[in-house]
């Protein structure tokens, strides 16, 4: 169904109407339509029709129902007129007044002609539509014309003074129209816009980007427009030529060429990268790039996509050759006389799903060295990871064999130290209680690590975990959780990690694990301040016996940090490699506040141990001491207008702040300020590598203004003071990155002229000012 009316072009007045019996028409096809295409007017061009022509896009009125499907002696269409009259001796039919005829295709498809009259040669088979004459394609296509020349199979013949809408929200209009003998339509003087043609009051209005050629042809067959001697026109000012344009009928990706990318930076100089889209298939097509610049050598990269009935993948590789700095390994040769040698990136990704329950995913990412990335403004990851996995997953089991590589991008880290992870084991089933009504869940897993200049370390553990969830009659919730675990480890070259607590005693290594844990939670609900709030104070004791702990090698379990997230685990440490023994009861309470348009969360709480083990969990933790720090988190969202969230933790003994984090968003989708802070004064030791002190500064906006203009930035602040962290470098208060921009954006294109300001070197990625010119044509494409 077609979206109401807005405009009526025909009176809904019957005064007499007649039906014919089915006719032998075949196919409507006009559906020169589709999607969005980028181009302007030629000079002079005359243009019957203004794309900005307001049409009736509605329903068809007195539209008859859809006639039954075809047979093989006809192709019935139903027909509704306001009169028709038959002559006899020349066969000639003449339908008047709201003539409407409706079919289907040959894949069942509805399509539709309404006319003012409709002439139709029984004889030769030609019909002759005049007068407001409108056609819907099978794909919704609509074409506007004052007379059309149809065959008896409803295919389109001599036009004039034509408007195609398209379903896509493209218009075409064009002088004159033709069908040549290979089925081909030809459009002359065709102008094309995929902008909004209507302001906001309904008004006919200029389009911002209009293109205009002097002949247009359309294939049938192949469902492409391809447009001839073609000029691209912004604003009703600016023209540029167009080299060559062909966009599909169908709404779907056509070969050819992108918009080209042009950008500046201080490493490169300035970047022209353009990039053509090779279609090879439906399912399957190829992206090639070049870039130049004025300060490098050439860049080409490539990216195949491929997508098939049980899989999807695509290959994405970059190439060049151009000197660079080493900084492998920590060292830092800051020499401007960098080799010139072949640099590059390959990124690779996909998934093979084998059944239901059976699937193979892979992914490759690797370069040549650690700077690329960065130098080209591709990635600014510090690690790449490969991996490949395979999986099977049903409602009660899940397993999973993987394997894991990572390349470091950190100046500072030897990759001789970097872990490859194979294999990874991982399985789990979930079987119900039939006694208690609780639920079992077993586990096995196995995972060995290997470096080439480090510790290798192979581990493997079976465990078993039951748990019950009942409500009491008071609105209680009691869950009880029981978990037993055997592990077994096996280490060598230990002493090549250099922190101590991560070690590990070398040779083979078991362990028992066994947890018994309550939880209870009481919710009270009632009315407050006009609104509705939930109070829910929480209670939890877990106990362990005494585990060996310090013998096992940490390489999972190494940034632990008291917080919300994980302060009612069963085990605080994220991974498997550390377990929290002992007693330790956990209180706190949760709280929520709704009333309309505002919503407030709360969560404090805090820890209480039986034992000390402070070797286990570091100081500067927040678990350190018998009584833990106090963590909370507050959230506050007013409509979707402002959302606050702030994070923290107090020393339980000075009431120092450790952590203080918070993250603000003030506005709409035109305009709005992101402000996030973070400050982790932690008093850790130096050994802890992963939990150094930092303090950070974040901030992003955009103001918009006169309708389709805005203003955007953003930064990026290191705020750490050398007493805090010696070896970062920051005096306190160090900006990374500034971003500044401004954008103009209507319906139908976007231009925006970004400014980023890069503060860090690192070997022949330089620091300064890099720009990007973006420029869009909706419905077409973006860069």
């Amino acid at each position: 169904m077609l979206p109401p009316a807005q405009n009526p072009l025909q009176a809904p007045i019957r005064t007499k109407i007649r039906c014919l019996r089915p006719l032998s028409l075949r196919a409507l096809a006009l559906g020169i339509a589709a999607a969005p295409v980028f181009y302007a007017a030629l000079p002079g061009a005359a243009l019957a029709q203004d794309v900005s022509r307001q049409v009736d896009t509605g329903p068809m009125e007195g539209q008859p129902p859809a006639p039954p499907p075809a047979t093989a002696d006809a192709e019935p269409v139903a027909f509704e007129a306001d009169d028709v009259q038959y002559e006899q001796n020349s066969e000639l039919v003449t339908a008047t007044g709201n003539v409407v005829l409706r079919r289907r295709d040959e894949k069942g498809q509805a399509q539709s002609v309404r006319s003012d009259k409709v002439t139709w040669d029984r004889k030769s088979g030609k019909i002759l539509a005049t007068g407001n004459v409108r056609l819907v394609d099978q794909d919704g296509n609509q074409l506007y014309t004052e007379q059309v020349e149809l065959t008896d199979q409803l295919k389109t013949g001599m036009m004039e003074n034509m408007l195609l809408v398209m379903r896509e929200g493209g218009r075409m209009a064009a002088l004159k129209g033709e069908r040549i003998a290979n089925g081909d339509v030809i459009l002359n003087q065709a102008a094309y816009t995929g902008c909004d043609v209507t302001d906001d009051d309904g008004c006919p209005k200029k389009p911002t980007w209009r293109i205009v050629a002097k002949q247009v042809v359309y294939s049938e067959e192949q469902k492409r427009v391809r447009f001839k001697d073609a000029r691209i026109e912004l604003f009703g000012i600016i023209q540029l030529p167009l080299l060559g344009l062909t966009i599909g009928t169908d709404g779907g990706s056509v070969s050819g060429f992108l918009m080209p990318d042009i950008r500046s930076s201080p490493s490169n100089g300035f970047e022209l990268a353009q990039s053509y889209f090779w279609k090879i298939a439906e399912n399957r097509d190829l992206t090639g790039t070049l870039s130049a610049f004025t300060g490098a050598a050439p860049m080409a990269s490539v990216q195949y996509r491929a997508l098939t009935d049980r899989s999807a993948y695509q290959i994405t590789g970059y190439a060049t050759s151009s000197s660079r700095i080493p900084i492998a390994g920590g060292s830092d040769i800051t020499s401007p006389d960098g080799k010139r040698a072949f640099r590059g990136y390959i990124f690779a990704n996909g998934r093979l799903q084998l059944d239901d329950n059976w699937s193979v995913t892979g992914s490759i990412r690797r370069a040549t060295d650690r700077t690329f990335l960065r130098r080209y403004d591709l990635s600014r990851d510090d690690r790449l990871r490969s991996a490949i996995e395979v999986e099977r997953i049903d409602d009660d089991s899940y397993f999973s064999f993987a394997g894991y590589t990572t390349q470091t991008m950190q100046s500072d880290r030897v990759q001789g130290q970097i872990p490859v992870a194979l294999p990874v084991i991982d399985y789990r089933r979930r079987i119900d209680d039939p006694l208690l009504g609780g639920k079992f869940e077993l586990q096995a897993n196995t995972l060995g690590i290997m470096r080439s200049d480090g510790q290798d370390t192979q581990r493997a553990f079976a465990s078993g975990q039951w748990s019950l969830r009942k409500l009491t009659g008071m609105g209680q919730e009691v869950t009880l959780t029981g978990l037993v675990r055997g592990d077994v480890y096996h280490s060598d070259e230990n002493l090549k990690t250099d922190t101590a607590l991560y070690r590990g005693t070398e040779g083979w290594q078991g362990r028992g694990i066994a947890t018994a844990a309550l939880d209870v939670k009481w919710p009270f609900v009632g009315q407050v301040f006009g609104g509705t709030q939930v109070l829910t104070p929480r209670f939890q004791v877990v106990a362990s016996p005494k585990i060996k702990n310090l013998a096992i090698p940490n390489e999972d379990s190494r940034a632990i940090e008291l917080d919300t997230g994980n302060l009612f685990a069963l085990n605080r440490f994220p991974g498997y490699d550390r377990i929290e023994d002992g007693v330790r009861f956990t209180y706190g309470f949760d709280w929520q506040f709704e009333r309309p348009r505002w919503r407030i969360k709360t969560t404090v709480g805090q820890s209480v141990r039986l034992s000390n083990r402070a070797t286990v969990l570091p100081d500067g933790t927040g678990l350190a001491n018998k009584t833990s720090d106090i963590v909370g988190r507050t959230e506050i969202r007013y409509r979707d207008a402002i959302n606050f969230v702030h994070r923290f933790r107090v020393d339980k003994d000075t009431l120092a702040v450790r952590r203080n984090e918070f993250d603000a968003v003030i506005g709409n989708t035109r305009s709005y300020l992101e402000v996030g802070y973070t400050k982790l004064n932690r008093d850790i030791s130096e050994e802890i590598e992963d939990l150094q002190d930092r303090e950070e500064l974040r901030a992003a906006g955009r103001i918009a203004f006169a309708k389709y203009w805005s203003l955007f930035g953003s930064a990026v602040v290191n705020m750490t003071a050398r007493k805090e962290d010696p070896d970062n470098g920051s005096n306190g208060f160090q900006p990374l990155r500034t971003r500044v921009g401004a954008a103009y954006e209507d319906d139908c294109i976007q231009i925006s002229l970004t400014w980023r300001r890069d503060y860090v070197a690192l070997g022949d990625v330089k620091r300064g000012d890099s720009f990007q010119l973006g420029f869009a044509l909706k419905n077409i494409g973006a860069h």
